[in-house]
C-alpha cells in the first residue's frame, strides 16, 4: 500500500556512520539503497560535512532522523533548531524528516533519553499541535517513531497504538514504524505485538526499522548493538504482509560492524519481503 503522502518507497537502508564514510565515499556500494543521518550530527557540523552529504545525495537519496524534537515535552518548540533542521533538509533534499513520539526533557534540561508520553486525550491535544506547528515551520509533514518503552503511565486512556494512529490522523503526519520497538515494548508491557501492528492505519506508515536487542529474560532493552534477532524478523514479515513494501532501514549504533556485515543484513530484510510478496 502506497503511503498517503506519496513519499518513495526508497527500498532498503542503513544509518550512515562516520566508521563507514571512506569506504562508502570510495566503493558507493549498490548492496544499500538510501542512507539515514542522525539530524544532530550535521545541523552544526563543519561545511565540510554538508559538502559530503552533497556528494552522497549524487548516489542515494539521505533521509534526516531527528533525536531532539521532543516533541512531547511542555517546553516551547525551539526555533533554532527546526530553523536548522529546514536547512538541512533542503540542502539535501532530504526524503524526509522523522524523530519520536516522546520528550527528551523540560525546563530547558536535557536527558539524552527518549521519554516515553502519557496516552491520554489532553496529551494527544498537545501533541498533535505541536506537531502541526512543526509542520508549518517546516513546510513539509514530518514523521514520528513508535518508542521503545520500559515503563508506562498509570493514568493513560489509550493504548500506544491507538494514540499513535489518532495522532497521525489528526496532525496529519506520518509514521516511523519501529518494528524492533514493537517486539520490546509488547514484551516489556505485556501487549500484543500483532494487534499494535493491525492497529497502525497503513497509509500513515513512511518507514520501518529492524534492530538488535537484548533479553534478560523479564525485559528486553532496546540496545541497537547487535543482529536483528529471528523474533523480529517474523514481526517484520508479518508488517509487510499486512502493510505492503515500506522503505525499511537497519539500525546499528553500538559496536558498530564491518559495513558488509549491515549490507548482509540488508539482505536478510530484502530477501523477507521478497519472500512475503511471492507468498502472496
Amino acid at each position: 500500500m502506497t503511503n498517503r503522502f506519496n513519499y518513495p518507497d526508497l527500498g532498503f537502508g542503513v544509518g550512515l556512520r562516520s566508521q563507514h564514510y571512506d569506504q562508502i565515499l570510495a566503493e558507493r556500494p549498490k548492496s544499500v539503497d538510501w542512507f539515514e543521518i542522525i539530524s544532530e550530527n550535521f545541523i552544526e557540523a563543519h561545511p565540510g560535512y554538508l559538502d559530503f552529504l552533497r556528494e552522497l545525495r549524487k548516489n542515494y537519496p539521505i533521509v534526516m532522523h531527528g533525536v531532539s524534537m521532543s516533541i512531547g515535552s511542555t517546553d516551547k518548540l525551539n526555533s533554532d533548531y527546526l530553523a536548522k533542521l529546514k536547512k538541512l533538509a533542503d540542502a539535501i533534499q532530504a526524503p524526509w524528516i522523522s524523530d519520536h513520539l516522546c520528550w527528551t526533557g523540560v525546563n530547558g534540561k536535557n536527558t539524552h533519553d527518549l521519554l516515553p508520553v502519557p496516552y491520554t486525550q489532553e496529551s494527544l491535544a498537545h501533541i498533535v499541535a505541536r506537531i502541526r506547528e512543526v509542520q508549518d515551520r517546516l513546510e513539509r509533514r514530518i514523521v514520528l517513531e513508535n518508542p521503545s518503552s520500559y515503563l508506562e503511565f498509570a493514568d493513560s486512556t489509550m493504548s500506544e497504538w491507538e494514540f499513535l494512529a489518532e495522532m497521525a490522523t489528526q496532525a496529519d503526519c506520518g509514521l516511523l514504524l519501529d518494528v524492533n520497538n514493537v517486539y520490546v515494548s509488547a514484551f516489556n508491557h505485556g501487549y500484543d505485538a500483532k494487534l499494535y501492528i493491525d492497529t497502525i492505519p497503513s497509509d500513515r506508515v513512511v518507514q520501518i526499522h529492524l534492530a538488535g536487542h537484548k533479553n534478560y529474560g523479564t525485559h528486553i532493552i532496546d540496545t541497537h548493538d547487535g543482529h536483528v534477532l529471528d523474533e523480529v524478523w517474523d514481526l517484520y514479515r508479518y508488517t509487510i504482509q499486512s502493510k505492503g513494501s515500506i522503505s525499511t532501514l537497519v539500525e546499528w549504533d553500538d559496536h558498530i560492524p564491518a559495513f558488509e556485515v549491515l549490507a548482509q543484513e540488508l539482505y536478510k530484510a530484502s530477501a523477507a519481503s521478497r519472500s512475503v510478496r511471492h507468498a502472496a
